[in-house]
């Protein structure tokens, strides 16, 4: 339990391994987790240590498990969790086992992925001439019919279109190209109509039908190519046909209707099937090169129709057979995978295992008979006897004979710091280490942050509505804390929720219990025990009256407080309610705040005395406690005075002799402290007042002023004159200081830095000191009053809850009829949503960063450095889950 007050006392060790049993003793080390190594190798690079080829075999151990994991994955074939305890690291010669599994592994299913990718691009190539063949077969058998509509023929280009309708006539391997008038048109492509023809488009035509004009019918040899290009590259392909071609080509296209599978990426596309006219071996060339540019795969496409109904045959049984063998191809595949996935997560683990101790081992030292291991690292105290017994497993466990030696070291050098956590003090923990990782062996704010941290988030978010929706949900992660962690939800937000599982039902239990408090539920009061005001106007008083005021003098008040919390009849106070309230929290805020600031310097206090620092506990915590004491905690005693002295009178309201205890002359504690620190008294204006609140308050004020004053030149120069004095005594003397001699000592056993001032220049002192002071003395003031973000949440939250209230909830609940169900239905919704969302997730996460804030700033800056660095074990558990969160 010490160390969760402060951090484990760690030692440095000196440890001696035989080469043969190192691997053994550091698996050993890796599971318990309580052992940081210190690299003693560090101007060695990465690659000339002693074990980095298997650290290089490790690294290709885990490319191939990547490897098969997306394969895995791919597929959607899930991987079975590690069942039971986690595998412990396999020996050395395992590895060897290991690397065989996994190169059969990937060598197959690279295989398999490989004939499987060959038959997918074959059947891929079968399937478009497929295609080609049956969308070829209704060009032609289009263009063998004259009487088709002309349309279904694309001619490419703008001008192709405005030529009219060409149909070609096909036999074996001619064409019949049929000109018809097209009317007069105006471009540079078009010619004049010739005295005794119809209109002729020379730049079209002129490569493929007879140089006589006056010839409307010509046949001529064209050839043709078949083949299939992406859909989306079909514009961008007939316009680079048109220009490279100077349009001397005729197109034919139509989209294929299923998604083809690309081998490649197994991604579903669109393709096409197009075939292309053209004249002579020239344009022959050009249009396959254009066709290579745009990737389109040709296919060869017979001329008769009694070759291509043969070859369309043999293609669907060709289909058929690839058909069967892909089928039995993905069989095998699968079988593969299924058994690789049973045993994926292990293989994982033993390969990260085995990774991490050679990394670790890279860090030890060789002895100069290069048979002995030599390691430095860092150990709890208190965990020695431990670590020697997993030591001696190792050993055990290796063969070896010789055991190995664990020495303690002694050091100048600053422990790392280690506070043992569970699952509910780890998130407080890190609240902690997000300041700053604590300087060795200082107090620990975390458990005193457990109930301080929930306490002060519920002086902000008093409401027992809210709080109660926030405590179901904290004990709802905290019921489901196993199923919801077997799931490895992946999302940052829901990380941080459920990491702090256990802060956030702290903070609705502690929210409700303010909330009772307040006596404020969804910004609406309980009457549990009956208020202790009443009512004693008449019916027609009330009726004609909008505003009454009940008299705490009178018997309006029964003079016995509200059992528990704020009395529920303020709630109608419509007038003077936030009044009440704001002097009241506000009041609550300060002595909160001084309180806590109060205890971070109480603190200090122990933290100088475990450290046996006397002269900070003289010129640093004696005058820092008097002087928050004298000025703050005065002020929160004068709080409780008037509280105390001031009140109801019943029965002799207006009788002078009662009047000095009444409410009338109560006094401002604001103005009150201001005329202190000034040193000024106001004029009474109420004569039948006293002056003062106690006899003999003026004199005992300014003497306070003038002790907190007196309080701030110790602060400033009193470490520095003590380290003068004693660098003098050491020039003198030659003795070792006063003060590094209390610094430099062992607490508890533990080596801690040292502090030694004698090589200080004074002058530096002097200005640290003076940083310091001037930060403690105005931090004081100002801390103070930013405690008051108490009470301005707790308003804001408060007024935010009535707005909801009144401007939703209220008004359906004062709809008449069924239509007022209906619209108490929907409005209930709305005030729901804007519930959670704003007024529990806003407020909430805004009241959480200020209560951060608070223990940050005010409270932890009082005694906490936070000037060390985190203990970093070697452990299995960290590097797995590391690795695990890295992956998702």
């Amino acid at each position: 339990m010490g160390s969760l007050f402060r951090s484990e006392e760690m030692t440095l060790c000196q440890l001696f391994l035989q080469s043969e049993a190192a691997y053994a003793c550091v698996s050993e080390l890796g599971e318990l987790g309580l052992v940081q190594f210190r690299d003693l190798n560090p101007d060695v690079n990465a690659f000339q240590r002693k074990f980095v080829n298997e650290v290089r075999r490790c690294d290709e151990m885990e490319r191939k498990l990547r490897y098969l994991e997306k394969e895995i994955r791919r597929d959607g074939i899930p991987m079975l969790e590690i069942p039971g305890e986690v595998p412990e690291a396999p020996q050395p010669r395992e590895m060897i086992d290991l690397e065989a599994t996994f190169e059969k592994l990937e060598n197959e299913l690279r295989e398999v992925n490989q004939n499987a990718e060959a038959l997918k691009r074959n059947y891929l190539e079968l399937t478009e001439l497929k295609h080609i063949l049956r969308k070829t077969q209704v060009f032609f058998d289009e263009m063998a019919d004259p009487s088709r509509e002309e349309e279904q023929v694309t001619l490419l280009g703008e001008e192709g279109l405005m030529a009219g309708g060409q149909a070609l006539k096909l036999g074996a391997c001619t064409v019949t190209l049929i000109r018809e008038s097209t009317g007069h048109h105006s471009g540079k492509h078009w010619r004049q109509p010739h005295e005794g023809g119809a209109n002729t488009t020379e730049s079209m035509t002129r490569a493929l039908i007879s140089d006589d004009p006056n010839r409307h019918m010509g046949q001529v040899q064209l050839g043709f190519v078949a083949g299939v290009i992406l859909r989306e590259r079909i514009p961008a392909f007939e316009r680079m046909l048109w220009r490279a071609c100077r349009g001397n080509v005729f197109l034919r296209q139509a989209e294929i209707d299923t998604p083809l599978e690309d081998p490649s990426s197994s991604d579903q596309v669109y393709k096409s099937v197009f075939i292309i006219f053209f004249q002579g071996d020239q344009l022959k060339t050009r249009v396959k090169k254009i066709c290579e540019g745009f990737r389109a795969t040709l296919y060869p496409c017979p001329e008769a129709p009694a070759d291509r109904r043969e070859m369309a045959m043999g293609v669907m049984t060709r289909i058929e057979d690839l058909n069967t063998v892909l089928g039995q191809t993905q069989d095998h595949r699968h079988r593969v995978l299924v058994a690789a996935a049973k045993n994926i997560k292990n293989w994982f683990v033993k390969v990260r295992k085995i990774k991490a101790i050679y990394h670790t081992l890279n860090l030890f030292n060789l002895d100069v008979t290069q048979k002995c291991l030599i390691a430095e690292c860092w150990v709890p105290a208190l965990d020695m006897e431990t670590i020697q017994l997993a030591l001696r497993r190792g050993t055990e466990r290796s063969g070896s004979s010789v055991p190995p030696i664990l020495n303690r070291m002694d050091t100048t050098e600053p422990p790392p710091t280690y506070n043992r956590t569970n699952k509910f003090t780890s998130a407080f923990q890190h609240l902690i280490y997000a300041y700053g990782v604590a300087t060795y062996r200082e107090v620990n704010p975390a458990p005193y942050t457990i109930i301080t941290f929930p306490f002060l988030f519920a002086v902000m978010f008093g409401d027992l509505g809210h709080g109660a929706l926030m405590a179901a949900f904290g004990f709802w992660m905290c019921y489901k804390e196993k199923p919801l962690q077997a799931k490895r939800i992946d999302s940052e937000i829901w990380t941080i929720f459920f990491g702090g599982r256990y802060i956030i039902l702290l903070m609705g239990l502690f929210s409700m219990y303010t909330g009772i408090i307040y006596n404020d539920i969804f910004s609406k009061s309980l009457n549990i025990f009956g208020s202790s005001w009443r009512n004693n106007y008449n019916e027609s008083t009330l009726l004609t009256n909008k505003d009454l005021q009940l008299n705490p003098d009178s018997d309006d008040y029964v003079q016995i407080p509200y059992p528990f919390g704020i009395d529920p009849v303020w709630q109608l106070a419509e007038a003077n309610k936030i009044i009440f309230m704001n002097a009241y929290k506000m009041k609550i805020s300060i002595i909160i705040g001084v309180f806590h600031m109060l205890f971070g310097v109480c603190l200090s206090l122990w933290n100088h005395l475990y450290f046996k620092r006397r002269i900070s506990v003289y010129v640093e915590f004696i005058p820092q406690i008097l002087f928050l004491t004298l000025l703050f905690f005065y002020m929160v005693l004068l709080m409780f005075i008037k509280w105390t002295s001031y009140g109801p009178t019943p029965g002799h309201f207006g009788d002078e002799t009662y009047v000095k205890t009444s409410g009338f002359c109560a006094p401002s504690i604001l103005i009150t402290f201001i005329n202190m620190m000034l040193f000024k008294t106001d004029e009474n204006t109420r004569p039948q007042c006293d002056d003062t609140m106690y006899a003999g308050q003026i004199g005992l004020q300014k003497l306070f002023v003038i002790l907190a004053l007196m309080c701030v030149p110790v602060m400033l120069f009193g470490k520095p004159y003590f380290i003068r004095k004693e660098q003098k005594l050491r020039a003198a003397q030659g003795h070792q200081s006063i003060e590094a001699s209390a610094e430099n000592g062992t607490a508890g056993g533990a080596p801690v830095p040292s502090h030694d001032h004698g090589d200080e220049d004074i002058t530096e002192v002097f200005i640290h000191q003076a940083i310091h002071t001037i930060e403690y003395v105005l931090g004081s003031v100002s801390h103070t009053a930013s405690y008051l973000r108490l009470w301005a949440l707790s308003l804001a939250h408060a007024q935010l809850a009535e707005v909801a209230w009144n401007m939703l909830l209220r008004k359906g609940l004062m709809s008449p009829s069924y239509e007022g169900g209906i619209f108490l239905y929907i409005v209930f919704a709305g005030w729901a949503a804007i519930s959670v969302s704003i007024l529990v997730l806003m407020e909430g996460l805004s009241a959480f960063l200020h209560t951060l804030r608070l223990h940050w700033v005010e409270f932890q800056s009082k005694f906490y450095a936070g000037e060390g660095y985190l203990f970093m074990p070697f452990s299995f558990e960290i590097i797995l889950d590391s690795a695990g969160q890295a992956e998702e």
